[in-house]
């Protein structure tokens, strides 16, 4: 039996086990949070596909370690980085992962619980925004307009408010899974 899943989801092994064990479950895990919404912010201008086939190089470099060490980062360091063809070099969206790592250690000093804070924006569970097909699906709501206002407010980088929204498809956030997804 095959299994229907959304119409972005390509035949590529990595891209089918990111749909069906991760794209649209709900994460709480702050860590995994973090590494989340600056993956997306390292897709702009790119497709998904070619940020998650990096994803394992920017684990290496970056989200295998707390946020703080993250946050300690020089600017020679990030520079270093870009001889990693493994990454996306470009030295804005490298510097960008450094200060969304500074961002969210405010973040969490004022809120202590940063997955609770954004859970907030969505009341704590996922809408079911049943979408038909995936070229339906919206690339900005005003959820993720406000999301991007408040964390650019706060000094994150690369959260526009298309990045926002596919921050929030991938942990779950909302279910933008196609109706005929054996996911949905």
């Amino acid at each position: 039996m095959t299994i229907q899943r959304c119409g972005w989801c390509s035949n590529d092994p990595l891209y089918i086990a990111y749909h069906d064990e991760e794209w649209g479950k709900a994460e709480h895990d702050e860590a995994r949070l973090f590494e989340m919404l600056c993956l997306e912010g390292q897709q702009a201008g790119l497709s998904w596909i070619t940020v998650l086939k990096k994803r394992e190089c920017y684990r290496t470099h970056f989200f295998q370690y707390p946020v703080a060490h993250i946050a300690a980062l020089t600017d020679d360091q990030l520079e270093n980085k870009l001889n990693d063809s493994g990454l996306i070099r470009h030295i804005g969206k490298l510097k960008a992962i450094r200060d969304n790592a500074i961002a969210w250690q405010k973040l969490k000093d004022e809120v202590q619980d940063v997955s609770a804070w954004f859970w907030n924006f969505v009341n704590h569970q996922a809408p079911n925004n049943d979408v038909i097909n995936y070229r339906e699906a919206p690339a900005q709501t005003e959820i993720s307009q406000i999301l991007s206002k408040t964390l650019k407010k706060r000094g994150f980088k690369f959260v526009g408010p298309t990045t926002c929204y596919a921050f929030m498809q991938a942990v779950g956030m909302v279910n933008d899974h196609e109706n005929h997804c054996h996911f949905k």
